[in-house]
């Protein structure tokens, strides 16, 4: 059922909320307050409308000329049944704006918010209705990646949640519910794991940057791209599953832990990492790096289990 959708902030992660809840067949009001907000937004949903036909994620009668643009954020969430707010990532902007935001949109309204990392308690605090405000944090790109993750306040309704998490799934996302807050959620949080031994293991001279990507990029990511950590590791238990894999490499896998690093982003780790990503690019741009990231993307999900 086609509904009206508010974004407010129409960067990068805006926009591309807005190009999947259109391909959906929802009606979509944009707010943002830069001069060149409304041009960036339409010329991103343009270029990203051909890839989600390719993907067959266009509803029929979907159209991204569904589309207003207002200045005001107050103007664009009104009469909206959803709200996507997805502005800088700055716990005091949030509060005003989620602020704005509440004191305009239908009472009956879910607020989400984008934020990668703070805690919705803290960005619904001048609300006068935080029972309706979510996080609502997607993967970049929003429009490709169907990973969303829901975190409910101290004060978020059950019912708020569980709207959130249905509106989710009805646009085809595979939307998570994360039960505590915490900051950086959980997927942000796992690829921040992930990334300290990366660095860990650059900083003590053990492997370059080039190669700690390309051990996860032709090795354990190709699995991720299918399942998660635990289940790869139950398959390989073989026919006992996890239990046989915990029961031989239990020890190993504890070694291996408790000598993972804790380093630090001093200024001179900052400048290897910073040294070995541009000689692992090349003479490859970012938005080279960006198009054939998202080619790629489309060649993952048309054999995915994905939307």
């Amino acid at each position: 059922m086609s509904q009206r959708v508010a974004v407010i902030g129409a960067g990068t992660i805006g926009a591309s909320w807005a190009a999947i809840f259109m391909a959906r067949g929802h009606e979509v009001g944009v707010s943002d307050p830069s001069p060149q907000g409304e041009a960036f937004a339409r010329r991103f949903i343009a270029n990203a409308w051909p890839t989600l036909e390719k993907l067959g994620w266009v509803a029929e009668g979907a159209s991204p000329d569904r589309f207003t643009f207002h200045k005001d954020p107050a103007a664009a969430v009104s009469g909206a049944d959803f709200v996507q707010e997805s502005g800088p990532e700055r716990e005091d902007l949030k509060i005003k704006l989620l602020a704005t935001i509440d004191a305009a949109a239908p009472p009956q309204t879910v607020i989400a918010s984008s934020s990668s990392g703070l805690l919705i308690s803290r960005v619904a605090v001048e609300c006068k209705h935080p029972e309706r405000c979510v996080i609502g944090h997607p993967f970049n790109p929003p429009h490709l990646i169907p990973l969303v993750e829901v975190v409910g306040g101290v004060k978020t309704s059950p019912a708020a949640i569980e709207k959130a998490m249905a509106f989710y799934r009805a646009i085809g996302k595979h939307p998570i519910l994360i039960k505590k807050e915490v900051r950086g959620h959980v997927a942000n949080r796992l690829q921040a794991a992930l990334w300290r031994e990366a660095v860990h293991l650059v900083a003590e001279g053990v492997v370059s940057v080039a190669d700690a990507d390309a051990a996860v990029a032709y090795g354990p990511g190709l699995r991720w791209a299918l399942m998660g950590p635990s289940l790869t590791f139950h398959l390989a238990g073989g026919e006992e599953g996890m239990k046989h894999f915990l029961d031989h490499l239990a020890p190993a896998m504890q070694s291996w832990m408790d000598d993972l690093g804790n380093p630090r982003l001093s200024p001179d780790v900052q400048q290897t990492i910073i040294k070995g990503v541009a000689e692992e690019a090349g003479s490859r741009s970012i938005a080279d790096l960006q198009q054939w990231r998202d080619r790629k993307l489309i060649d993952i999900l048309k054999v995915s289990d994905s939307p």
